[in-house]
């Protein structure tokens, strides 16, 4: 049930929604907070479209920890790979954000943006070194860059979010005759 507005966004609150909040702590834009919760920072999100790239960003962390049982706190190698998924599939490395943040390449350019953008996430969320957030990443950057789950293929722009979700309706379909 809607408890209030911020920016225009609606705030909800209560088990398994999302809650906007003043930014808390070293959590920059959003986060999950405690099981089925995920909290969006409304002083940090500009605009809608930040608001779904956050959204969805902290979505593939919800995902991950119930498909992969990730162990947050102790196993800098599966938030990594969270942190590389969610990088990888949220548009938080879209072209147009690169842009904004003036950032220009042209060869693997999208790689070294999600490689980039998981440190920053680790480093937020734990006191590690940057050679040792560089390191986790590193490790399992190629596995985790190629999981797209579950969208079947990174979703660039509104058209392949469209084709991604054209292949989860047709999922099941080339199997039904065996």
């Amino acid at each position: 049930m809607p408890t209030g507005s911020a920016r225009g966004y609606k705030a909800s609150s209560g088990q398994g929604r999302q809650r906007l909040l003043p930014k808390q702590g070293s959590m920059s834009k959003g986060g999950m907070l405690g099981k089925n919760q995920i909290v969006l920072c409304q002083n940090n999100i500009r605009s809608q479209a930040h608001m779904n790239r956050v959204v969805t960003h902290e979505l593939i962390h919800a995902f991950d920890h119930c498909r992969a049982h990730v162990d947050w706190f102790t196993n800098v190698r599966h938030l990594a790979c969270s942190e590389v998924r969610a990088a990888n599939l949220s548009g938080d490395c879209s072209l147009v954000n690169e842009i904004f943040r003036l950032h220009f390449g042209l060869k693997q350019h999208h790689q070294t943006c999600v490689r980039d953008r998981a440190i920053l996430s680790i480093l937020a969320v734990r006191n590690i070194s940057k050679e040792v957030a560089e390191k986790a990443v590193d490790d399992v950057f190629e596995s985790c860059f190629n999981d797209h789950e579950p969208f079947g293929r990174i979703p660039h722009n509104k058209t392949y979010a469209k084709y991604a979700y054209r292949d989860f309706q047709n999922r099941d379909r080339y199997y039904s005759n065996i």
